[in-house]
């Protein structure tokens, strides 16, 4: 299994493990580390490469993973004798597949902490129907078609063991695989990706069942006895597993409390007691790697455990090990065997067979189910979505000689198409309708003629870093008692990826068509108990959602969030973070992108968060609260919205305001006067101004906590001094597209078009301002929101659900 070594030869010598080094004579090539460096380095930039460039495709990444490990094969590059001799000799082959075989106990062990059981109970009859379709008729065709292959390709092999291998290698559905494609389509909470992940979970399961049956009925023993001994043994073992295992997990889950390390000791016994099972499963006749499955399942979901162990694994696990049993399985991939038109038939065949089995048993459950046709036809092209699991059944059969080169190259060919072509062929058959477009509601905005009516806050952290500060900002946002009740949707945003963190967030999706979650069940969420604990505190409804989508869509779920929430502002952190020494450094430029897209699309203002500290890294109880918050006031849609939300904090006790307006001393303009106008907004606007400036001032005649300045400035340099004046605050709110000459004037070169020309100036870091900043942008929906060339060169226009 592990050499290449022709019969009647001589076994290579084992290789030893290290050199000592070109200068004493060694070829690090001859020795097994430095030549596993080499081939796992080898690995990662291929796929990854490869998983790079079918990103603008959707395909998920074990499609490159797969065809990484072809072109590492003998079928492209294993073609060159010198090539296989010096990168992949068949000595080292054992080392590969030992380190694979590893990583994929450890992988299969994730894969059991993703899979639920009391959920699986809780399945529908419907899914239930569409799983055994989606099984039932693909094993009988896989059967039917491995009669053909035995009369052509595959003569000699064990009968028996060959039906059940091909039924079971048709039959499968890639649960992981499938619930990232979901996720990436936008479809993961329609009825379709409820149908079909409720299938999908089903299907996977059975799987591993039928997957055990093949295993112990290809040995290559001749009694039937053996394989019931297997099969017998087998059984004993998940049965004392079930009433062993749990009840010792749930002793180490109970002593991990939230927000705490897990300790060392529990974690290295989980890993140890995977080991022993892949163990005891080998040592019965099944592979290793169903013992690690049957731990994985057994672990207790609730609490921070079972994050904890995907934590320190799963990295290390899909980055570095999981590549290998890939290019393990390229390796036995030999396209050249596919030869003449009987084998190219043959492949037809078995890809028609693989796909008409899955998807018309699918659709036509799921037509009896009362589902619309194009729904219940991308119920069966999900369905029919490979992966790992297929490959990890045809190199079992392939090791165990059930298979030979020629049949296992088309097995692998069909896993491939059958995948490669589910996200197109999805996206072409089903484009769920558009959302039904909501009446228009009326508070799109903070400012507005009835100041007592609802404020809905859509708070937007990445991160627990985000999270002190925006509750801070909320706790300031609340108003008095006479208005009704500050209304907040707190989302977290999580990239989807292909870690095992990320499919066990989808399983929680909520069912709203999007790929979010709320607080409705108990949770450990550090960001959960920080807003349930802030809402207890405080006269505020707060309600958790999380967001999974790629960096990017995460702007069209923020946008469509806050149209169904009818939300007043969108806030969202900005894209760098301050350092000890109080400057700036980039969290994420991703993040950046993000904004921006938000700024374009939103259906409300927005407002992006500069955080400096604001009140410090905990939350201030409101009687602690003391701040003073400064609106820097030009003109324009977007500095209404900073003075009408400045207006709303300072009803805060806690809380003093002062505003600042800017004119322009007509005496001596200077440099202003040179300033081209025309793109100024006009009149109209200075009257608007004018006329809410009018109002406000009448507001707070009687209100000591207000304090409304007039400067006079000459140019951009007497503006920036007086900006510093007022540095001594706690927040800074300023309008992103101020109107007027003095706003032409501040315009400088900046890398952060999203936070306009003031609020450049307040994070540059020759202004040296420590005051937390909020942007903020007025919904209008007349107004094209236009920010740089550069936004639009690195994301490609698509088209929004």
């Amino acid at each position: 299994m592990a050499s290449n070594a022709t019969a009647g030869h001589a076994c290579p010598s084992p290789m030893k493990p290290t050199s000592n080094g070109i200068f004493q004579g060694d070829n690090p090539l001859d020795f097994a580390l430095p030549l596993a460096i080499l081939q796992i380095c080898l690995v990662i930039v291929l796929t990854r490469g490869l998983a790079f460039l079918l990103r603008p495709l959707r395909q998920p990444r074990v499609i490159a993973e797969i065809i990484g490990g072809i072109l590492l094969g003998p079928s492209v590059l294993g073609r060159s004798k010198s090539y296989m001799q010096h990168v992949f000799p068949p000595r080292s082959l054992t080392v590969l597949d030992t380190l694979a075989n590893l990583g994929l106990m450890l992988f299969l062990f994730l894969a059991g902490l993703e899979i639920d059981p009391r959920s699986l109970r809780r399945t529908g009859k419907k899914a239930l129907g569409i799983a055994a379709a989606g099984i039932s008729l693909p094993f009988a065709l896989g059967i039917a078609s491995s009669f053909v292959l035995k009369a052509t390709i595959s003569k000699g092999v064990n009968s028996s063991s060959f039906l059940v291998f091909m039924g079971v290698a048709l039959s499968i559905t890639a649960f992981p695989v499938l619930a990232r494609i979901l996720a990436e389509l936008k479809l993961l909470t329609t009825d379709v990706g409820r149908m079909a992940m409720s299938a999908a979970a089903v299907n996977d399961v059975a799987a591993w069942i039928l997957l055990a049956l093949a295993i112990a009925l290809s040995g290559s023993h001749n009694s039937p006895l053996v394989s019931l001994w297997v099969l017998l043994c087998g059984c004993v073992f998940v049965i004392c597993a079930f009433l062993v295992v749990p009840p010792i997990f749930k002793w180490m889950a109970c002593r991990c409390h939230a927000g705490e390390p897990v300790k060392e000791m529990y974690i290295c016994a989980t890993l140890a007691a995977v080991l022993a099972g892949g163990f005891v499963t080998d040592m019965i006749g099944i592979h290793a790697m169903f013992g690690a499955f049957v731990i994985g399942v057994l672990v207790p979901k609730e609490g921070p455990f079972a994050g904890a162990l995907v934590e320190k694994l799963e990295d290390l696990v899909s980055a570095l090990f999981l590549p290998l049993y890939f290019v393990s399985s390229g390796l036995k991939t030999n396209i050249a065997t596919i030869q003449g038109l009987q084998s190219w038939g043959l492949l037809a065949l078995v890809i028609f067979t693989a796909c008409f089995g899955k998807i018309v048993g699918t659709v036509l459950v799921t037509l009896s189910c009362k589902v619309p046709f194009r729904e219940a036809l991308a119920v069966g092209f999900l369905m029919n979505t490979k992966g790992l699991v297929e490959l990890i059944v045809l190199n079992i059969g392939k090791d165990r000689k059930v298979l030979n080169d020629q049949t296992f190259a088309i097995m692998v060919l069909m896993a491939l198409f059958t995948t490669f072509i589910t996200t197109p062929l999805v996206m072409a058959v089903y484009k769920p309708a558009r959302r039904k477009k909501m009446d228009d509601y009326k508070y799109r905005t903070i400012e507005r003629k009835n100041l007592d009516s609802q404020l809905r806050i859509l708070a937007c952290f990445h991160s627990t870093r985000n999270i002190p500060s925006m509750i801070n900002l909320l706790e300031a946002s609340r108003g008095t008692e006479k208005h009704e009740v500050l209304s907040v949707y707190a989302l977290h945003l999580m990239e989807l990826s292909e870690r095992s963190s990320a499919i066990r967030m989808v399983h929680k999706a909520r069912k709203n068509g999007r790929p979010f979650w709320n607080e409705g069940q108990p949770t450990d969420s550090n960001h959960v108990v920080a807003f349930e604990a802030f809402q207890q505190l405080s006269k505020v409804t707060i309600r958790s959602m999380t967001s999974i989508s790629s960096i990017s869509d995460m702007h069209e779920d923020i946008c469509i969030t806050a149209d169904r929430k009818r939300a007043a502002i969108i806030i969202l952190p900005f894209h760098k973070h301050q350092r000890v020494d109080g400057s700036l450094e980039t969290t994420r430029t991703d993040f950046r992108w993000v904004n921006q897209r938000v700024l374009q699309h939103a259906p409300c203002s927005v407002g992006i968060l500069v955080d400096r500290g604001l009140g410090g890294n905990i939350h201030v109880s409101a009687s602690k609260v003391s701040s003073l918050i400064t609106v820097l006031f030009f003109g324009g849609h977007d500095d209404r919205e900073a003075l009408a939300y400045g207006a709303r904090m300072a009803e805060h006790p806690g809380i003093k305001l002062m505003v600042i307006r800017f004119l322009l001393n007509l005496e001596m303009a200077g440099e202003i006067t040179r300033i081209d106008m025309e793109e100024n907004s006009g009149n109209g606007t200075v009257s608007l101004d004018e006329e809410y400036l009018s109002k406000f001032n009448q507001r707070i005649l009687k209100n000591d906590t207000i304090e409304y300045n007039e400067r006079f400035v000459r140019n951009a340099a007497e503006t920036i001094a007086a900006i510093r004046e007022a540095s001594s605050c706690n927040l800074f709110l300023v309008g992103r597209r101020p109107e007027g000459e003095l706003a032409l004037a501040l315009r400088r070169k900046s890398e952060c078009p999203e936070l306009g020309p003031v609020g450049s100036v307040l994070v540059a870091s020759d202004v040296s301002i420590t005051a937390s900043v909020l942007v903020l942008q007025q919904y209008d929906s007349g107004v094209s929101m236009n920010l740089s060339s550069e936004t639009e060169e690195e994301w490609p226009e698509r088209d929004s659900e």
